[in-house]
């Protein structure tokens, strides 16, 4: 990841919104103003301060070369656009930062792992249907946007 942000196009408008890491508050697009999906990739440098933020963040731990992990990101890119503004998502490739995959224990992928407040709160392994994605992350998350 540069330094230059992640680019989310706006679900709403088809703007294409800069978004850096934030503690704070949620993205929104710059042009219609509507809770964009906040799913960004991240590295050893930079996972820290993408897992910080006011709202739930799932860290999809993934590899190019592992095929369930390639069939859970449009799911939890999907998850992510629907709760816009009350859900982030971190990507982390596992080949890339294995001492952040180590720090978490990341012995299969693809691995969810759910964090509030820079802390692991649960996590899901393994490349599960739809159904089953929503009923372990719509519990963590908060109604209003």
């Amino acid at each position: 990841m540069s330094d230059s942000g992640t680019i989310i196009a706006c679900p709403n408008c088809g703007k294409k919104n800069r978004l850096r890491p934030a503690a704070t508050g949620t993205p929104r697009c710059g042009n219609c103003h509507s809770p964009l999906p906040w799913v960004v990739d991240a590295d050893r440098a930079s996972f820290d301060a993408e897992i910080t933020a006011e709202v739930p963040v799932v860290v999809d731990f993934w590899a190019p070369w592992c095929a369930p992990c390639r069939m859970v990101t449009p799911v939890l890119e999907k998850l992510a656009r629907e709760a816009a503004g009350r859900l982030k998502v971190v990507k982390l490739n596992v080949d890339e930062a294995t001492d952040v995959a180590a720090r978490y224990g990341a012995q299969s992928i693809p691995l969810l792992v759910l964090v509030k407040d820079k802390a692991e709160v649960d996590r899901l392994v393994g490349a599960v249907p739809e159904p089953q994605m929503r009923g372990w992350l719509d519990p963590h998350l908060s109604a209003t946007v």
